[in-house]
């Protein structure tokens, strides 16, 4: 009769941990985090579509006044002045090239280099924006050597300081 009793109070006990797991007694309650907007703090950072690491513009020094002008030859046209878009894209998901001027929150970061390489990985190895058939899509700019490096962190610093 103890054995029965011993093994009814062990499965009651395991019962009742079960029970109480499942409903987050037991667990230590976690904080989290006022909601805000979707920041680089909270959300994970866009990626372009086309796979590569970052090139060696991230550990190179850019020039924001040379990379104007470079903005100017080879970027303009899609994301329009300075950066500020409203250039149509028929087939892509919302219709638009992304702006850059400002540019897309979760792309920002207080760490100048994690900042510099989330820009480069988008100049370094292009994009195709979602949608059933965009016209327009980024150019892979570091993999077709349509820039050379020190190119790529001028572009790099000139966005870079639109966004300041």
């Amino acid at each position: 009769m103890k054995t029965r009793n011993n093994r009814l109070l062990s499965i009651s006990a395991a019962m009742a941990v079960v029970a109480l797991t499942a409903c987050g007694a037991a667990s230590t309650p976690q904080p989290t985090a006022a909601p805000t907007s979707a920041s680089s703090a909270t959300a994970e950072p866009a990626r372009p579509s086309n796979p590569g690491g970052p090139g060696a513009a991230v550990n190179l020094t850019g020039d924001a006044t040379k990379g104007a002008q470079i903005f100017v030859d080879n970027c303009k046209k899609c994301h329009g002045d300075a950066g500020k878009g409203g250039i149509n894209n028929p087939g892509s998901t919302d219709g638009t090239i992304p702006p850059l001027n400002p540019i897309d929150d979760t792309l920002v970061s207080k760490d100048p280099k994690v900042y510099a390489t989330n820009l480069d990985l988008f100049l370094e190895h292009g994009s195709t924006p979602a949608g059933s058939s965009p016209k327009e899509k980024m150019p892979a700019f570091g993999d077709e050597k349509k820039l050379q490096p020190q190119q790529i962190a001028d572009v790099i610093a000139y966005v870079m300081s639109l966004n300041k």
